[in-house]
């Protein structure tokens, strides 16, 4: 970078693009350091630790009525002036945009969260040590999983005369224990790797996979759910790609309509990027703040570029990604709140092979123990869109799937397949109760996350077994 700030890098950018495209073009240059580690453990001990350090820069150039974007990590002289080029010529060669929306005035930013420094510089011991408590709670159970801290500083710059500037920082932990060839799961995302308790998650995983023994067949059929945060995660992620993105929802492909009640009244959603530790700007360099998409069951808003606003006769969210033409502007730090359960009265309650109050913490114990007879889900995968309008839904169950009967866990259940719309399972009458604590879930994204507390749904309906 030559001493170069990523603000100063991203303005020369802009000014290269003035230089060899002429006054009338148009451009917006993001440029990113991003400081990545990684520390991964399997068999109970840690094989891998890596880490690197990169600067990348995305431009966005319109130029006659036409638009292309591109990218690059080179940033010598010469590499700017190559990427700047490359995306000139790509930009003359590209089809005429009608819906191009122009470039973000200046505006002022939002005030984002401090960064958490001893996590934007934390040590490979540090992250280590959470690892070798995870592997010491989980009693001599095999152990696998990553620890991670990621620091990014972002700087904007168009040629409108806006510019911002940002940084953001993430910790988290994804870990499993194994029995016998049953999994149990604890995940967390923070903003501090000081609030990442590898013993507690160590401990959590070791339960679920000593509780998760011996399973037993269920029939498929539409079943009462308690769903732990880490499967409510990817009811968000797919509620946020599929249903409150703008680009489908003026395609006509997305469920959300704008001040129905489509959901329960104990649900509100959220998207909160700068609830965490968040960037204060997206790709266009419009402010980011919180939208709520959902108000006490009734549907509030879709997310917004600055192209989806535009067709759409509104003003941008502050949701633009890079690609954004392609996959439209994605709500992706979103949590969900509402109604708090009842006093946590299922703990201590006996299951096969290990007492109920380690299956769950006390607050998804509240929604078990109002249960007659369902199941309680860790976590969901493999989850593919069969119909993105109603948000049809399947996938697969894992890291531990429990028979509830009376209130009580009893008995660890196979791994289940399931075909559900998303919507419908939240809608109105079907949430029978939300636990009290948000518990935000990794995302591979990066800047993503999802928060929730977990859900009891009157209904879930199961289409057949693992295999099929």
């Amino acid at each position: 970078m030559s001493g170069q700030t990523e603000l100063e890098l991203a303005g020369q950018v802009v000014e290269l693009v003035r230089r060899l495209g002429g006054p009338a073009a148009q451009a917006e240059a993001v440029v990113t350091r991003a400081d990545l580690a990684l520390t991964r453990f399997a068999n109970s001990g840690i094989h891998q630790n890596v880490s690197e350090s990169t600067v990348g820069v995305r431009l966005r150039v319109h130029v006659d009525g036409r638009t292309a974007a591109g990218g690059g990590s080179v940033v010598t002289a010469d590499g700017l002036s190559a990427l700047v080029e490359r995306t000139l010529t790509v930009a003359r060669l590209c089809p005429p945009d009608p819906g191009w929306p122009g470039l973000t005035p200046p505006m002022p930013m939002p005030d984002a969260p401090p960064v958490d420094e001893a996590t934007a510089h934390a040590e490979p011991d540090q992250r280590a040590d959470r690892v070798g408590a995870f592997v010491a709670a989980a009693g001599g159970l095999s152990t696998a999983g990553y620890c991670r801290t990621a620091h990014r500083s972002s700087a904007f710059a168009n040629s409108a005369g806006h510019s911002a500037y940002g940084r953001s920082v993430e910790a988290a932990m994804d870990g499993i224990a194994r029995r016998d060839g049953a999994d149990g799961v604890a995940r967390r995302s923070t903003d501090r790797l000081s609030d990442l308790d590898g013993a507690e998650l160590g401990a959590q995983a070791a339960a679920k996979a000593q509780a998760a023994a011996d399973p037993v067949e269920l029939p498929p059929g539409h079943y009462e759910v308690v769903f732990e945060p880490a499967a409510v995660a990817d009811l968000l992620q797919n509620l946020s790609f599929y249903g409150f993105n703008g680009k489908r929802y003026a395609e006509r492909q997305s469920f959300a309509e704008p001040g129905a009640a489509q959901f329960d009244r104990a649900v509100t959603l959220v998207d909160d990027p700068l609830g965490g530790s968040g960037l204060p700007f997206d790709a266009e360099g419009t402010g980011r703040r919180a939208l709520t998409l959902v108000e006490a069951g009734t549907t509030r808003a879709v997310a917004h570029d600055r192209r989806t606003a535009a067709e759409a006769g509104a003003e941008s969210t502050g949701h633009a990604v890079a690609g954004g033409a392609t996959w439209g502007p994605m709500p992706r730090n979103l949590r969900l709140t509402g109604a708090v359960a009842g006093p946590a009265s299922a703990v201590g309650r006996s299951t096969t092979g290990a007492a109920a109050g380690a299956v769950v913490d006390a607050d998804t114990a509240a929604l078990v123990a109002g249960v007659r007879r369902g199941l309680l889900v860790t976590d969901l995968w493999y989850t593919r869109v069969l119909d993105p309008k109603s948000l049809v839904v399947t996938g697969l169950t894992r890291n531990g799937v429990w028979l509830i009967e009376d209130g009580t866990v009893v008995r660890a259940v196979r791994d289940l397949r399931f075909t559900e719309s998303y919507p419908r399972a939240l809608g109105p009458g079907a949430v029978l109760g939300l636990g009290a604590r948000a518990v935000r879930q990794p995302e591979r994204v990066d800047g993503a996350w999802w928060a929730a507390p977990s859900v009891r749904l009157a209904s879930w309906h199961f289409t057949g077994g693992a295999s099929g």
